[in-house]
C-alpha cells in the first residue's frame, strides 16, 4: 500500500491509478479484459465498468472490436502539462541543447522516482537515432548512468537487497557490485555506465545538486564504437561544466513550490 500519511487509502482510486500504470507498462501490448482483471486481482465486472469509465474520458482506448484495451491521450496531455509546468526541466533544456551541440552525442535529463529514473528530456545525436523517444519512459536506477549518480547521492543503507534485474550482461545484479560501483562514482564524481542499460551504449552520468540528495540528473550516452579515451575525456568536462551551469540556473527557494 502507497504512503498516504495515516490515511486509508480510497480504493478506487488506486485501483485506477494501478490500472492506468499497469497499461502505460505494456506499451504497445493491448490488453484484453480478462488479463487485466486477473493481473489486479478485481472481478472481471468491474474492471470492465472501470475501463468504459475511462475509456470515455479519454484516459482508455479501446479497438473496434472492443475487446482490446491501451493507454489514452489524456495520459500524454497530462505528462506534457507536468514537463511544461515543471521550472526544473525548463530550466535545464537550454543546456541539453548545448551540450548536444558541443559533443554531437545524446543527452538525457531524468528524475529519481523511489528505484527508477524517469526521463524527462532528451536531445537524440544526430549520428545515432533512437527509433522510439525516451521522453516519459522508466529504467532501474541500477542500470543506467542517470541512476547510479543518483543513488551515489544517497546512503548505502538505502540500497535494497538484492538481486537485481539484469538488463544486459554487464548489469550489476548484487548489491554488493553496485554498492562498489557507486564508491567509485562518488570519489569520481560521475558515473559511467558501460552498456549496463543497452548493449553497445555508454553513459556518463551528472547528478544535478540543487536539491540534497539530488533528484535530478543530467547524462551523456554514446555507441562504444565511436567512444575513444579522447572523446570520452571530452564528454567528462563538458558534462561537467553543463552541470554547473545548469545547477545555478535552476530556481531554488524563493517563489517556487517544493513538491514531495
Amino acid at each position: 500500500m502507497s504512503d498516504t500519511g495515516g490515511l486509508r487509502e480510497v480504493k478506487s482510486a488506486a485501483r485506477t491509478v494501478e490500472l492506468l500504470e499497469l497499461l502505460a507498462a505494456r506499451g504497445d501490448r493491448p490488453a484484453r479484459l480478462q488479463e487485466l482483471a486477473d493481473e489486479l486481482g478485481v472481478p472481471r465486472s468491474s474492471m470492465y465498468a472501470l475501463l468504459q469509465t475511462l475509456i470515455s474520458r479519454g484516459w482508455v482506448r479501446t479497438d473496434v472490436t472492443g475487446s482490446l484495451y491501451g493507454i489514452g491521450i489524456h495520459a500524454l496531455l497530462t505528462g506534457t502539462s507536468y514537463l511544461d509546468s515543471d521550472p526544473r526541466v525548463r530550466a535545464v533544456r537550454p543546456y541539453l541543447d548545448e551540450a548536444s551541440e558541443a559533443l554531437g552525442e545524446t543527452i538525457h535529463m531524468g528524475r529519481l522516482d523511489g528505484r527508477d529514473v524517469a526521463y524527462l528530456a532528451t536531445r537524440e545525436s544526430h549520428e545515432y537515432l533512437r527509433t522510439i523517444s525516451r521522453v516519459g519512459r522508466r529504467l532501474p536506477a541500477h542500470v543506467g548512468a542517470l541512476g547510479k549518480a543518483l543513488l551515489a547521492q544517497r546512503p548505502d543503507a538505502e540500497l535494497p537487497e538484492g538481486p537485481y534485474e539484469a538488463l544486459t550482461p554487464n548489469s550489476h545484479t548484487s548489491r554488493e557490485s553496485l554498492l562498489a560501483d557507486l564508491a567509485e562514482t562518488r570519489s569520481r564524481g560521475w558515473s559511467v555506465d558501460r552498456e549496463e542499460g543497452v548493449t553497445g551504449i555508454v553513459g556518463f552520468g551528472f547528478a544535478l545538486r540543487y536539491d540534497s540528495p539530488a533528484l535530478d540528473a543530467i547524462s551523456c550516452s554514446v555507441p562504444v564504437a565511436r567512444l575513444t579515451p579522447a572523446h570520452e575525456e571530452r564528454i567528462v568536462a563538458v558534462m561537467r561544466e553543463i552541470r554547473i551551469k545548469a545547477e545555478a540556473t535552476v530556481p531554488s527557494g524563493s517563489g517556487s513550490v517544493h513538491w514531495r
